[in-house]
């Protein structure tokens, strides 16, 4: 017998950010099943042709917000309540609005707040944000994979 040990995904919209190629920040939003959904984004052509947007010169944290920023975006065009993410600063913290300002620089500042309104506004229309594992993460881009 053949046994699918892949969790069963709530639906939801997935992100995730990662610097595994070597060709800069790579962000990923997907939905439970892992089809991308920046390509509905007015950013699409700013994506690779693995459909993942490629960011230079930024950390993967900051990739990791603005995939968190398109999830937002995202979820309130197409009515979606749940979005998971694997980094737990950005779930836990930047989305919040908590950051240390004296350590971060101006453009991740500003896209702290830009997201912890969004966030605000999300939950405030009964959204939900939630941790899940990167294993577990349909948009993990598999740089970290055991």
């Amino acid at each position: 017998a053949v046994y699918d040990f892949k969790k069963k995904l709530e639906s939801g919209i997935y992100f995730d950010s990662g610097t595994g190629r070597g060709l800069g920040v790579e962000i990923s939003v997907t939905n439970e099943d892992g089809n991308n959904l920046l390509t509905q984004k007015k950013i699409k052509k700013h994506l690779d042709r693995a459909g993942h947007f490629i960011l230079k010169d930024v950390s993967n944290n900051y990739g990791e917000l603005l995939a968190c920023y398109y999830a937002f975006k995202i979820a309130d065009k197409d009515g979606v309540k749940k979005i998971f993410g694997d980094s737990k600063l950005v779930v836990n913290y930047w989305s919040k609005g908590f950051m240390n300002k004296d350590m971060l620089p101006l453009k991740t500042k500003k896209l702290v707040k830009s997201v912890a309104l969004l966030r605000k506004d999300f939950e405030e229309n009964g959204g939900k944000v939630e941790y899940i594992s990167g294993d577990d993460n349909p948009a993990d881009l598999g740089f970290h994979k055991r």
